[in-house]
């Protein structure tokens, strides 16, 4: 199948890109940066998901994926509510199209985040559930994924500080941060396994939501 891909250069959008690239999809990549993906299914396409055009391929999607996304405060509802939504509604009425899949954010449910970068994130799963009641009457789902902690180079500034990083892994249930696969994985269930699932935020965040600390 055909997959366009925001976000594509690295972290969480990288490593769907290699999901989709190893089970013998073809993608389509759009980001800021160059990728280094080498592979003869893959095409990448340097884009700002904010500009109004952009190189973009010939060919229409089959599954549309944004990754894209930013956590500078005053970017984040430009690239990753704004961006997003224009890149969507871009490729939504494309012929043969069967899912739309969105990276929010665990911090679009607790709030526990920067302000905007928080806003950006919730209102991008309202407009996924305003989305996919649309795209239904074309048989077309349409979720999110909510990440919590990812092991991404955007992290990078937890990981490498041991005391930082003991801190948030103590707030999962399990200890731990996901890895981008983990992400990816859920991903391509969602867009190619998954036929009856639409208009959900799927939560993984190593019980990170559920902690809490009872005292009697």
């Amino acid at each position: 199948m055909r997959v366009f891909i925001t976000g594509a250069a690295g972290g969480i959008g990288r490593a769907i890109a290699e999901k989709f690239l190893g089970e013998g999809h073809r993608v389509f990549g759009f980001d800021l940066r160059d990728s280094c993906l080498e592979n003869p299914a893959y095409r990448h396409f340097c884009r700002d998901i904010c500009a109004e055009e952009g190189p973009s391929p010939e060919e229409t999607p089959e599954i549309l994926i944004s990754c894209a996304g930013t956590i500078e405060e005053e970017k984040a509802i430009d690239v990753n509510l704004r961006g997003t939504i224009r890149f969507a509604q871009r490729y939504a009425e494309s012929p043969g199209l069967r899912s739309i899949l969105f990276i929010a954010s665990a911090s679009a449910r607790n709030g526990a985040e920067f302000p905007q970068y928080v806003a950006s994130k919730a209102g991008l799963v309202g407009y996924m559930k305003n989305l996919a009641l649309s795209v239904s009457k074309r048989g077309i789902t349409c979720n999110s994924i909510s990440p919590g902690g990812v092991i991404t180079d955007m992290n990078r500034h937890i990981l490498e500080d041991e005391k930082l990083y003991a801190a948030v892994l103590a707030e999962t249930l399990l200890g731990k941060w996901a890895r981008p696969e983990e992400i990816a994985d859920l991903a391509y269930y969602l867009t190619v396994v998954n036929r009856s699932i639409t208009g959900e935020d799927i939560l993984i965040d190593n019980g990170e939501m559920l902690k809490s600390n009872f005292i009697w």
